[in-house]
């Protein structure tokens, strides 16, 4: 049964896992642990061939993932990510090409910003929610709360640079909705197929809300 979209992906879990799969093998009991854990929305990244393979058994095998696709730099991969299954899409920057592409996917879509003319000019075409990259190295939670006050109606999803300790002070914000963050997805527990420690470390980031505690 494929669970609904609540009205924003922003609001889906306080953490967005960032997901590299090499191997499309790993991608449902990867995805079933996240979702055991509490983190519904998988981003998969378009970084390697199996990424589609990955998004598509995902999408056909684990109730209760929303699964999307992450590093969309192109309406072409924009195309191959819903066909694959993408429930939403997210990207690390946008052009009024890629943005277009988006918007008529039909899905949800976070494009990518790391300065105010790119806020602004988001809003200015009607876009509201944002991913904001690479956070940390962007300004981080300095940078977004100064953006709070001018252009409140702007909402984001901080990833880049994030991490446990971080966490917390982003979704302390006004304007941040969760973060995005791979830090659950440690390499080692991955290469060795160790589930149980990634549901284990999932479920310890679906805990965090501002002040890091649980929500």
């Amino acid at each position: 049964m494929v669970s609904p979209l609540p009205a924003s992906v922003l609001d889906l879990a306080p953490v967005i896992p960032v997901v590299v799969i090499e191997e499309a093998s790993d991608a449902v009991p990867l995805a079933r642990a996240l979702v055991a854990g509490g983190l519904p929305a998988i981003e998969v990244t378009l970084r390697t061939p199996a990424a589609l393979d990955a998004i598509r058994e995902i999408a056909g095998q684990v109730p209760g993932a929303v699964v999307g696709a992450g590093t969309v730099i192109s309406p072409g991969q924009v195309e191959e990510s819903v066909a694959a299954g993408s429930r939403f899409l997210v990207s690390p920057g946008w052009t009024d090409v890629l943005l277009e592409a988006m918007r008529a996917s039909g899905v949800p879509f976070l494009p990518g910003v790391s300065t105010t003319s790119e806020v602004v000019a988001l809003l200015e075409r009607g876009v509201r929610e944002m991913k904001f990259f690479p956070a940390e190295a962007a300004g981080g939670t300095a940078y977004l709360k100064s953006l709070a006050g001018p252009l409140p109606q702007a909402r984001f999803c901080p990833t880049g640079g994030i991490g446990p300790a971080s966490a917390p002070d982003y979704l302390a914000l006004p304007n941040v909705g969760c973060v995005g963050g791979s830090w659950m997805l440690p390499q080692d527990a991955v290469a060795a197929r160790d589930w149980g420690r990634v549901e284990a470390l999932a479920r310890e980031a679906a805990g965090l809300s501002a002040g890091g505690t649980c929500r």
